[in-house]
């Protein structure tokens, strides 16, 4: 199949949206923060204050007329362990009394323990810090009750509303109810998964941009074979829930929400969309700038090892397909013999991957000595640190494919170009070589797109120094 012609305009990686804007509705989601923060500085201030002026009185640091600095601390621990407990959450969250009674209970008990420790050999009030948690208690739940009975009423007014969209195939007034049920939505619109579909993908995400649309609400039947779809929305700031039918998995990367009393799997984009990818990129150039220079000296000796191995030139550079399609010429270390190319078509029979996608062959006659020894320690990519230094790479990403290898993808093997190609991916780390069914390999290269995260890249780069250490899979 031929490859797709790319648009004429410049396209990033599906991870990245250009540039950096606030998630869809965060400055609601901050503004209920920072008003529920207040309520409670206030709240434990207030009982504090009362606390100590009820409480027995002693001549105590922490109760006594001087104790400003302690009264910081007891504020700290209350907002912290109230925090901790993610008691600042949308949803419920904010209305779990019984989870507040807890965090309440337990910055107490740290504030006590504190007090013993600073001073053995003062003597603390039980009387004021039992009146502490007792007010704190009531004025917390109190203020949050606040809070709550105002955003409803104002709710039912039509304000503090978030714009929401449905996408669904089937039970559409099921789950256009369910979503009414929260009394937080306004429902601008509903669409079947056919606007999901590759050609209409871009005209459906900028309509939800006009629309203003700060969440989706996706049917699981809509998605479940596409989850890399969840990216178009995440890097435009909008939340993504998937309405549940009881057959959807546990998902990397979801939270748990109740939506209508049900529980659905939510992907929440950062507050400021795409630090994330542009976090990798700074770590890519970075990292791959230093690892050129501390290596320098071995890729010196490789690059005269080579020239005294056999005739031909030190570097081996081949066009490879990268992101959105793109041809790039991707540096090695030459491995194998000046006409290696030529030689692959009379060795197609030899190939080893079953479907004929890929061309491998664990005993390649083409490798030279020294290329052999290159290959099993994968020290011919070193070179490639060159390519994500100009961004045409990653470290980590599925790796960039000959175009004889790509002229024979099926459609859904494209999807592998939304992101950067990478020196190491899940693929290498699952296998390399001993993989021999590109289905499989395909199947790791979209879950990776699919989970992808900063911890993924860096547990992938750990497990490759061992794959590669212990020569799994290389060939």
């Amino acid at each position: 199949m031929p490859s797709p012609q790319l648009s004429p305009e410049f396209k990033l990686d599906l991870r990245s949206p250009g540039s950096a804007k606030l998630r869809r509705g965060a400055a609601i989601s901050w503004l209920r923060v920072f008003t529920l923060l207040c309520l409670d500085v206030i709240a434990l201030s207030v009982g504090w204050r009362l606390a100590r002026a009820i409480g027995t009185q002693m001549n105590s640091p922490w109760t006594g007329q001087d104790g400003f600095l302690f009264h910081l601390v007891i504020v700290f621990v209350g907002v912290g362990v109230i925090s901790a407990r993610g008691l600042y959450a949308p949803g419920d969250k904010r209305r779990d009394y019984l989870g507040l009674v807890q965090a309440i209970t337990l910055a107490v008990f740290i504030i006590l323990l504190t007090a013993f420790l600073y001073d053995p050999n003062e003597f603390v009030s039980r009387s004021t810090f039992l009146l502490f948690w007792f007010f704190s208690v009531c004025f917390v739940c109190l203020g949050r009750f606040f809070v709550d009975a105002s955003v409803m009423r104002s709710r039912a007014k039509g304000a503090i509303r978030y714009p929401v969209f449905i996408i669904t195939d089937e039970s559409r007034e099921q789950h256009c109810n369910l979503v009414a049920r929260e009394n937080r939505y306004d429902i601008l619109g509903v669409a079947d998964s056919r606007c999901l579909d590759r050609d209409r993908r871009n005209e459906t995400l900028h309509k939800l941009q006009e629309l203003g649309i700060a969440e989706i609400f996706v049917s699981w039947e809509a998605i479940k074979n596409r989850m890399f779809v969840c990216w178009h929305f995440q890097t435009a700031g909008i939340t993504v829930h998937i309405l549940p039918n009881g057959a959807e998995p546990v998902l990397p990367k979801s939270e748990m929400w109740i939506i209508g009393g049900q529980p659905s799997l939510t992907y929440t984009p950062p507050a400021i969309t795409g630090t994330d990818f542009w976090t990798k990129r700074l770590f890519d150039f970075f990292a791959s700038a230093a690892l050129i220079l501390a290596f320098s000296p071995i890729l010196i000796t490789i690059g005269l090892l080579i020239r005294l191995d056999s005739p031909g030139p030190i570097f081996f550079r081949q066009v490879r397909v990268g992101l959105h399609g793109r041809h790039f010429k991707a540096w090695k270390f030459r491995t194998m013999v000046q006409n290696a190319e030529k030689l692959q078509r009379e060795l197609e029979a030899s190939n080893e991957m079953k479907d004929g996608v890929l061309f491998k062959m664990k005993h390649d006659p083409r490798v030279t000595k020294i290329g052999g020894f290159l290959r099993r320690y994968s020290l011919d990519e070193l070179p490639q640190l060159f390519n994500v230094l100009m961004g045409e790479m990653s470290l980590v990403g599925p790796r960039p494919l000959p175009v004889r290898d790509v002229e024979r993808f099926s459609e859904y093997h494209y999807l592998r170009h939304e992101v950067l190609p990478g020196i190491t991916g899940l693929w290498q780390v699952s296998g390399r070589s001993d993989i021999t069914d590109f289905e499989q390999a395909i199947g790791l290269d979209v879950a990776y797109i699919e989970n992808w995260s900063l911890w993924l890249d860096l547990k992938i780069l750990f497990d490759t120094v061992g794959v590669v250490l212990l020569k799994k899979g290389a060939y």
